[in-house]
């Protein structure tokens, strides 16, 4: 198994707070002879609708020595995820979570251009307070 992320439990935290329940931590799924771990998995009741939200959390905390570094391969480690994800379990989202710090490059082109293009799906959590600032679809 992987190492835990520097801000695992901060997004965890900040989910479990906004009325997540954790079901997976990490979140193992398979696809051939492959074994890959999403950080962790959550459902989340929804009443009115009278079903669950399902999702699996990816966090990253981009603090390499190359922000561009750090993008590329969590972008490259999404999509990975999101391919598996799609077959073995079409109806749970896959959502990548980054400390609001990072986060401005959403307000950019280049981030603008990977929401636009349907590319990532973010949570945006503060990993003092440990609570959700903002989804990005």
């Amino acid at each position: 198994m992987p190492a835990k992320d520097t801000y695992h439990d901060a997004a965890r935290n900040a989910l479990v707070k906004d009325g997540w329940s954790i079901t997976d931590d990490p979140f193992p799924m398979t696809w051939g002879e492959n074994v890959m771990y999403v950080d962790f998995a959550a459902e989340q009741l929804l009443a009115a609708q009278r079903s669950n939200r399902r999702i699996a959390v990816e966090v990253k905390s981009f603090l390499g020595k190359s922000f561009m570094t750090d993008l590329e391969r969590a972008l490259g480690q999404f999509v990975l995820y999101r391919a598996v994800l799609a077959r073995r379990e079409p109806d749970r989202e896959l959502l990548l979570a980054i400390p609001f710090d990072v986060a401005a490059i959403f307000k950019e082109p280049l981030g603008q251009l990977l929401v636009e293009s349907n590319l990532v799906r973010a949570i945006i959590f503060d990993p003092v307070e440990e609570v959700i600032t903002r989804w990005i679809p």
